[in-house]
């Protein structure tokens, strides 16, 4: 099963809601179900219990829980603030994670065992710009990451607005703490950061500079840059680089403008780009599963699906898809 969120009327979409996918035995996608709701940007699939998580991304956002069997909402909160762009699960499954993008803050809000919110147990709100004016104006946090470390849980938050990965210890009570505060270069606009397991390398894509930027992790939840690299070689326009992916020894990155998937080898010290392939209009995210890479092509108003590292790409129709996770 894969479930796609979208962007809806009211954030100038065509979608409905988050639709429900099953892989046929030819390889295609068949909708199966679908859960109107305001804008389900994104969408973060609990561990164990069988419920989703959506963001209503609008200027008084929201987080509805969605269970599978049946698909329902069960209930839906308020974000801690405006246009919550992305969600995560902690390794604990106690608590989840909320980036508000035009708020600039991170929320933390408690999970029941069955995957309900019990309520929100800390907020922290950012401050300060980069030098993009349009887009740099403020804090802009985009995506926070948990990992499980001697010290606890730590919380790396990816700031677009101002160049910035903070991170922060979580409390067993849900609570942040500030850690430290790590700088990319001026006008990145970092939108995700991605660790490479069983190294102290992690990737952070520059939606701003069109650029993948490679940074070691030492001490825990300190970034400091190795390397940035072209995230595309096309040039087609401005790239506006979105999701990336690390799988053994390749990283994946989509970018918005050249309108392809990009695959680096991460075998050598620094990461080198060895393919470039098209993948549909806009592509805001992908999922690769066995070897296939199902990219939600925004402005192509379709999922666009391939086998890696070049199969022919087969296309599922659906309104302004923003994310595609598998269930």
């Amino acid at each position: 099963m894969f479930y796609v969120g979208c962007y809806t009327s009211a954030s100038g979409g065509d979608g409905t809601g988050i639709t429900a996918l099953r892989e046929d035995s030819s390889g295609g996608l068949v909708a199966v179900a679908e859960l109107p709701m305001t804008s389900p940007s994104w969408l973060v699939r609990h561990p164990t219990a069988p419920v989703v998580y959506a963001v209503n991304e609008s200027a008084d956002g929201a987080i509805t829980t969605v269970s599978l069997d049946p698909f329902e909402a069960l209930d839906t909160v308020p974000s801690g603030g405006a246009d919550p762009c992305h969600l995560a699960v902690t390794p604990d499954e106690c608590f989840l994670l909320c980036s508000n993008y035009s708020s600039g803050s991170l929320a933390v809000f408690g999970l029941a065992a069955d995957g309900r919110v019990t309520g929100r147990t800390d907020l922290v709100e950012h401050s300060g710009s980069g030098p993009v004016p349009d887009r740099q104006e403020g804090p802009h946090v985009h995506m926070a990451v948990p990992v499980e470390t001697p010290q606890g849980t730590l919380v790396s938050a990816v700031d677009l607005g101002t160049d910035e990965i903070h991170t922060y210890l979580l409390s067993s009570d849900g609570s942040l703490s500030p850690l430290a505060v790590s700088a990319l270069p001026p006008g990145t606009g970092p939108r995700q950061l991605v660790r490479r397991p069983g190294t102290d390398l992690a990737y952070v894509p520059g939606e701003l500079a069109g650029t993948l930027v490679t940074v070691r992790e030492s001490p825990a939840g300190t970034f400091a840059v190795l390397d940035v690299t072209p995230a595309s070689s096309r040039p087609d326009g401005t790239n506006h680089v979105a999701h990336v992916e690390v799988h053994g020894d390749r990283l994946y990155v989509s970018n918005r403008g050249p309108d392809t998937i990009t695959t680096f080898d991460l075998t050598g010290s620094t990461a080198r780009a060895v393919d470039e392939r098209p993948c549909g209009e806009f592509p805001r995210h992908f999922t690769i599963v066995d070897g296939t890479c199902h990219t939600a092509a925004q402005r192509d108003d379709a999922i666009v699906s391939f086998t890696l590292p070049d199969g022919e790409p087969r296309r599922f129709p659906t309104g302004t898809p923003t994310c595609v996770i598998a269930g």
